[in-house]
């Protein structure tokens, strides 16, 4: 059974439809990426299938059931998390206090913001808090207020918040947008140590074609809302639909 499963997935924007008819599995343990050009679909795809739209048609099945009806956090608490951009982090709290946030929001589902004065209540959420700052290599800096990080180390943390949720599907959206080379790769090797120290899957949305073709077992194109191929690298590397659609100059 696959882990992930859409089928017929369809979303209309008015007139545009931004996925068509997209038929998707991703296996237990996978290492699937999703690349297409501007407008392809990518970042709709990803939002309906964190729930954060709603699919015009078409079901969207986790580990067999479907999601459908679920509200974003409701996902999260089945096992699929996403790493945001940097305006999911609190700025002005230490990198602590941000996966403590993540914790808690993991293990109690939503919750109010008056549960800030409480975080130190919830043992097993400071040890979770711990452990993922420890695995993407934050834990040194934890009394740093976030908004003093390096951009690269922001966006580790971004990874780390949705670490907490402790998923089995984990979505990353462009994690190494933005950064130098050095960054890059200290998080393409980070994303290389999760996998490893984790029993997790995950779909990253990623427009350096170095890293995707690195790091990918399955790689999936989209084209205008439709999936044009899906393969190992090497078969996606040759195929001239990609090749005309993606990699021949055109910018993800």
């Amino acid at each position: 059974m696959p882990l992930l499963e859409t089928e017929g997935l369809v979303k209309q924007f008015g007139g545009v439809t931004a996925t068509d008819d997209v038929n998707v599995t991703i296996e237990e343990d996978e290492r699937v990426s999703l690349i297409g050009p501007n407008g392809a679909g990518k970042s709709t795809f990803i939002n309906l299938v964190t729930r954060r739209l709603e699919p015009t048609s078409g079901d969207i099945r986790f580990d067999g059931d479907s999601i459908l009806g679920l509200d974003p956090h409701e996902v999260v608490q089945r096992g699929v998390s996403k790493s945001f951009q940097t305006a999911s982090i609190f700025p002005e709290l230490s990198v602590l206090d941000n996966a403590r946030i993540a914790s808690l929001a993991a293990e109690h589902g939503k919750f109010r913001f008056n549960f800030l004065s409480r975080l130190d209540s919830y043992p097993e959420v400071d040890e979770l808090a711990r452990t993922t700052l420890s695995d993407v290599g934050l834990w040194g800096q934890r009394d740093v207020p976030a908004e003093d990080l390096p951009y690269g180390d922001k966006r580790r943390l971004e990874i780390g918040i949705a670490l907490a949720a402790e998923p089995d599907l984990l979505l990353m959206d462009e994690p190494t947008a933005g950064m130098s080379p050095e960054e890059t790769q200290a998080t393409v090797d980070l994303i290389e140590e999760v996998k490893e120290g984790r029993d997790l899957t995950y779909l990253l949305v990623e427009h350096d074609m170095e890293i995707v073709f690195s790091i990918s077992d399955r790689i999936i194109v989209l084209n205008r809302g439709e999936v044009i191929a899906e393969g190992p690298p090497a078969e996606i590397r040759e195929d001239e639909s990609v090749q005309d659609a993606y990699l021949g100059g055109v910018e993800a």
